[in-house]
């Protein structure tokens, strides 16, 4: 065991000199809260307006490590680069799914104009006239969806403007 750390000692000695070394000291504060329980920080501003003691201050000295060299262009690490070809289908591709969802979107549309105007014309509800703010209450989530369609349209037309 002996052998053992004279060897690790003798590997960190030889090492040491050849490398710049950084100190760092590190000090350890005991304070008391309020409640007379002892908090342990090594942050000085954790200790600032309160009754603290030194306990511990330890000097670490470390080399100092190389920073690895950096490679010039990792593009070129192997990557696979996508063809003009193929940007171009995926382009097309991309085209088409927002041309789909524009068209189911512009139905969906119609669809919810039509379900308010069919609501709108229903004025009684079991035989009996519904005030104004009851109507409008009713035909609410009918308004809302049809701004959502509406939005989404225009967004999908943006997305195909680029």
């Amino acid at each position: 065991m002996r052998a053992f750390r004279a060897l690790i000692f003798l590997a960190f000695a030889t090492a040491l000199p050849l490398a710049p070394a950084r100190a760092q000291v590190t000090e350890i504060w005991k304070c008391m809260d309020s409640g007379g329980r002892p908090l342990y920080t090594s942050d000085k501003k954790d200790t600032a307006g309160k009754k603290c003691d030194l306990v511990s201050r330890e000097i670490n000295v470390m080399p100092s490590v190389k920073p690895a060299p950096r490679v010039a262009n990792r593009s070129s690490e192997g990557f696979p680069k996508e063809s003009a070809a193929t940007a171009a289908t995926a382009k097309e591709r991309q085209r088409d799914i927002l041309e789909k969802e524009l068209a189911d979107e512009q139905q969906k549309l119609a669809q919810a104009r039509q379900e308010l105007a069919e609501t709108e014309s229903v004025r009684t509800s079991e035989g009996r006239t519904e005030s104004y703010s009851k109507v409008q209450e009713r035909l609410q989530r009918y308004k809302d969806n049809i701004d959502l369609h509406q939005k989404n349209i225009e967004a999908l037309r943006r997305e195909l403007a680029r």
